[in-house]
């Protein structure tokens, strides 16, 4: 039945929330399907919300610049492309980076023909309540995959304040389920 649903929503490219997507190629390699209100980040948005050496591949936000989705190439890379062990490693990576982690789902998956390491999660960064401005605690949903091959682990990301995971997370499998890497 799930798997009737989202030949449907395939088919028409439309979540039952309303947000359409549209097919968009990053590289002549990849191309993934992203809502119609995200828009390519800027520079000053990318050095904000990416701060790396590394800048991502493709980076796109909504104009109030809350929903998030980006493909990186992380410097973590696996000479065997050993996946479990990859998994293992990139889960406690999750773990480490926020004050708290509510898994939703996680595995290995296989789209358009390439397994994908997954998370789909909501994470808490805790404010500091003698700073000021920083006393509100950061709450968000997530849904990373990471592409890990031989010398090359790409990471795919959406993410969304937590307030608006009910509206947003049928999109992010959808955009998830989208992608195309050659």
């Amino acid at each position: 039945m799930i798997k009737i649903g989202l030949l449907i929503f395939l088919f028409f490219n439309i979540n039952e929330e309303g947000h359409k997507l549209v097919k968009t190629k990053i590289t002549n390699n990849i191309t993934v399907s992203i809502p119609k209100e995200l828009m390519a980040m800027t520079p000053e948005d990318i050095a904000l919300r990416h701060p790396s050496v590394r800048k991502p591949i493709a980076a796109f936000t909504d104009p109030d610049r809350v929903i998030d989705f980006s493909i990186k190439t992380s410097a973590t890379q696996w000479p065997d492309a050993n996946i479990e062990m990859s998994q293992q490693f990139f889960k406690a990576g999750i773990y480490n980076l926020y004050d708290r982690v509510e898994m939703i789902e996680e595995g290995i998956r296989e789209i358009h023909h390439k397994k994908y390491i997954y998370f789909e999660f909501d994470s808490r960064i805790n404010g500091d309540r003698r700073a000021i401005g920083d006393q509100e605690a950061i709450v968000k949903y997530s849904y990373v995959l990471y592409l890990v091959e031989k010398n090359r682990t790409l990471v795919i990301t959406f993410t969304c304040p937590d307030q608006m995971k009910s509206e947003w997370q049928e999109t992010a499998r959808a955009v998830m389920n989208s992608l195309k890497i050659k």
